[in-house]
């Protein structure tokens, strides 16, 4: 039987609501079940770090499979742009890609066009693998959520990209961005509070923002991290990962257990 169901991106979705920024986590661990902890959470998104983990895109397309069929999105952090990595992964059914390292508009183009189907790029179109529910969606849906609802995420991490930022954000393909404030921070040589630094982040929100174009960070776990990303202008926000939550409740657990003594 052919689907006519048209699937809608849950990252899109939970990005358009105005009463509250949207909450994620890096995803390290190589194991499905800490995509369906992280859903169960209530996280709204999750983004599957293939640059600073060892994982594989086999451990990634299960991981994609398990945060569809929990309600999570599923965004996937490659470790540099190649194109038959990410058409890999959009047809493994990832809702979008995040790339690190996007300094100029020329980058940006190059990355947008990796992600769509022609006449918009140069992505092959592959309707029989999950993103076209095995040949079971129509073509022309397939085409739609490839060229309408994937997103694409460019990293902003240095200071020639916070410079850049309203221009990167403009280029057509390019739906967010997220500031790398470790990487950015470092490359100049400074501290993330540095006040340079913290200037050149303002200036790439305010620059995207006035793009109309969702910013977001990565921070801590607790209520003052996503309220600092709130109050800097962020839109979504990724709240620590998947094996820093895990080390820190059994520090906790351990700790807590440490504190009973013997009777």
């Amino acid at each position: 039987m052919t689907s006519t169901v048209s699937r809608r991106s849950l990252f899109r979705a939970t990005l358009a609501d105005p009463g509250r920024p949207a909450l994620g986590t890096w995803v390290k661990l190589p194991a499905m079940e800490s995509v369906e902890l992280m859903a169960l959470a209530g996280f709204d998104f999750v983004v599957i770090d293939l640059e600073h983990s060892a994982m594989s895109i086999e451990t990634a397309y299960r991981q994609i499979g398990t945060a569809l069929m929990s309600g999570v999105a599923p965004i996937v952090r490659v470790p540099a742009l190649d194109a038959g990595i990410v058409q890999r992964l959009l047809d493994a059914g990832a809702e979008g890609i995040m790339l690190p390292h996007v300094d100029t508009v020329e980058q940006a183009r190059t990355a947008a066009a990796a992600m769509r189907f022609p006449p918009l790029g140069t992505r092959g179109v592959g309707s029989t693998g999950r993103a076209g529910a095995w040949g079971a969606l129509p073509r022309a849906e397939y085409l739609r959520y490839g060229q309408e609802e994937v997103v694409l995420i460019a990293q902003i991490e240095s200071a020639a990209a916070a410079r850049a930022a309203g221009d990167i954000a403009a280029v057509d393909g390019v739906d967010a961005l997220l500031v790398g404030a470790a990487d950015l921070s470092t490359s100049e040589g400074r501290t993330e509070d540095d006040p340079h630094v913290v200037a050149l982040i303002a200036g790439a929100v305010v620059a995207a923002r006035a793009a109309g174009v969702p910013i977001g960070n990565a921070g801590g776990a607790g209520a003052a991290s996503v309220r600092a990303a709130v109050e800097a202008g962020f839109t979504f926000t990724l709240m620590s990962n998947d094996a820093s939550l895990l080390g820190q409740a059994a520090a906790a657990a351990v700790a807590a257990g440490r504190s009973v003594a013997r009777a």
